[in-house]
């Protein structure tokens, strides 16, 4: 059972990968640690604004900060990505076995339906 404090990181995470900025952002992480002003070069917006994303990806707890001096370093956090694979990956079992579940009661209605259809041609002719 997922809990309410699972469904709010959920959704922080989910809401905070719907963005294209924020996904570039992981994606340079994910080669490795970046200073702040490192990851805001390749984009045309101000340091304030990729800071705004940033702080998004930490309330998320998909980056870290760690800070050395006046520096901030942001590394990429795999593991809360895990745990939205694994929620996902849960779902789409849920959802198969039910559309698999599905799939056999209409198969099994269409039989039925052909056998009646057989029945009843039967009846006409005798």
């Amino acid at each position: 059972m997922i809990t309410r404090e699972d469904r709010v990181n959920l959704d922080q995470t989910l809401m905070a990968l719907a963005d294209p900025t924020r996904r570039a952002i992981l994606q340079r992480l994910s080669k490795g640690e970046a200073r702040v002003t490192e990851l805001a070069l390749p984009f045309d917006m101000s340091l304030n604004a990729v800071s705004k994303h940033i702080r998004i990806l930490e309330r998320a707890d998909l980056v870290r900060r760690r800070c050395a001096g006046r520096e901030h370093y942001l590394s990429f956090n795999r593991q809360q990505l895990d745990e939205v694979a694994n929620w996902i990956e849960t779902q789409r079992a849920v959802w198969t076995a039910r559309l698999d579940a599905l799939e056999a009661l209409l198969k099994a209605e269409d039989e039925a339906a052909l056998q009646n259809r057989k029945m009843r041609k039967k009846k006409k002719k005798g």
